[in-house]
């Protein structure tokens, strides 16, 4: 039998039910694995294993008093999550010292589905502070690096859960995307992650919806496990800002392995941001993509950017009032990363006017949007600009203000689905002669992931089984 790791989320929930492993032993080898190799990748900022072990005994004890066909799906499988949520009664940091000591009081709706999937939580994964950049270095755990190259970035502002799935230390992993925060880290750590529609699943109770930028969503080794992991997180609350519409099929799973036709693709990879470049091996990938797209029968048709650079200062506008979220006493403000403090400092002082004429702005720049990009089945583009970069890269610099330059000139491409509230994916398609992975996006259209799941696993089928089995080192 393969390594445990070695297996899918579903091949683990499979061998639950016909008791050919047990909850115990996955959780026990996934514990082993974290304590042994963690240190290295910086996946963890709590790990729960007293927590996790109690729950795999519940699920052990389930299992042997009924039958295993009534288990929910995903029974026995550890699935993290990232320290932006709330799991009762376990730490919470929000990636800052700002919060050390706080310990969340409730769940949050999103975890609660998650358990009720039968999913294990190994522990709580680092995030940057207050999930504002695309890197994942605090003062409250260790950097997330890349398991490909430890010496660069696994990306953020899912940078732990990103890390954790690749390096073989859960199955797959919950995570969140406000800005790319899921596709980045995909893209520099080889997985695929899907950023749901605006509305897919609930931030209640604690959490505001606002501007509908940011969603939770699913990272995974392949295809079907973030289509069952989305399955179990889609959910909808009272008080909801968002509600998108449910999977025609019933289910997302229900999208593996469907023949999606010949499809529309549009393509582009020209940058919003002004001053960003894409890297050589950025647009190889590209390149790549687009002709294995059009050798699987589908037209791939090259478009303007939908969005153009008048949306930047706009949605940067966005960004630093919800730097100023999260309350910090005076007192504390010290605890704040500098480009945290830099953030907040130009959020208080944006007006309230400045800040609709901003989500305004952005509305109407994604109506028109829309009419060109729903005329097709889905959108291409680099998820990217760059391959993973160094640890330190994005604060090798003389001020917070040239860090946020670099995190925007870095991922000019995810965010603009984030405003539009559309389904995006990464696809980890390539790797660079090195043997860093760099990803591709595809875009498709509000309420969609059906389409963009169905062509995502002819992609996956077509160069093999986890995009050619590729693993790094330390697996």
């Amino acid at each position: 039998m393969a390594h445990i790791h070695d297996l899918t989320a579903l091949e683990q929930a499979a061998a639950v039910r016909t008791g050919e492993l047990s909850p115990v032993e996955i959780v026990e080898h996934y514990l082993e694995r974290i304590e042994r190799l963690d240190s290295g990748v910086g996946a963890f900022v709590t790990v729960t294993a007293q927590r996790a072990l109690d729950q795999a005994r519940e699920q052990e004890a389930r299992i042997a008093a009924g039958d295993a066909g009534d288990h929910p799906p995903l029974l026995g499988v550890p699935v993290p999550i990232k320290d932006l949520n709330f799991v009762k009664d376990v730490p919470l940091y929000f990636g800052s010292a700002t919060y050390e000591g706080f310990v969340s009081p409730v769940d949050d709706s999103v975890v609660e589905r998650l358990r009720e999937a039968g999913t294990v939580m190994l522990g709580k994964t680092s995030t940057p502070e207050f999930g504002l950049p695309c890197y994942t270095e605090t003062y409250v755990s260790e950097p997330a690096r890349t398991p490909w190259d430890t010496g660069r970035s696994a990306g953020g502002s899912s940078g732990g859960a990103a890390a954790a799935v690749a390096a073989g230390l859960a199955p797959v992993a919950h995570g969140s995307d406000g800005a790319g925060s899921i596709r980045i880290p995909a893209s520099v750590c080889g997985l695929y992650g899907i950023k749901p529609s605006r509305g897919r699943i609930s931030f209640a109770p604690i959490v505001p919806d606002l501007a509908g930028l940011s969603t939770n969503g699913p990272l995974a080794r392949n295809v079907a496990d973030a289509a069952a992991l989305l399955d179990a997180m889609a959910h909808h609350n009272p008080g909801d800002l968002y509600h998108a519409p449910p999977p025609a099929l019933g289910s997302f799973s229900a999208y593996v392995g469907r023949d999606p036709g010949r499809l529309r693709i549009a393509r582009f990879a020209e940058p919003a941001v002004p001053g960003a470049e894409v890297h050589p091996d950025v647009l190889a990938a590209y390149e790549s993509a687009s002709a294995a797209l059009e050798a699987l029968g589908h037209e791939v048709e090259e478009i303007a950017p939908p969005f153009g650079p008048d949306i930047v200062p706009e949605f940067v506008k966005l960004w630093f009032s919800f730097a100023c979220i999260h309350p910090v006493s005076k007192e504390l403000e010290p605890k704040l990363r500098p480009l945290t403090a830099w953030l907040r400092e130009r959020g208080h002082a944006l007006s309230a006017p400045e800040f609709l004429h901003a989500q305004s702005a952005l509305q109407l720049a994604t109506r028109f949007a829309m009419l060109v990009t729903d005329t097709y089945d889905a959108v291409l583009s680099p998820t990217v600009t760059q391959p993973p970069v160094p640890v330190g890269w994005f604060e090798d610099v003389d001020s917070p203000e040239e860090t946020f330059e670099r995190m925007k000139r870095f991922a000019p491409f995810a965010a603009i689905y984030n405003v539009s509230g559309q389904p995006a994916v990464n696809l980890p398609l390539h790797w660079t002669p090195g043997g860093l992975p760099v990803g591709v996006m595809l875009a498709g259209r509000y309420g969609d992931e059906g389409t963009l799941i169905s062509l995502s696993s002819q992609v996956e089928a077509s160069v093999g089984g986890f995009w050619g089995d590729r693993r790094p080192s330390m697996w």
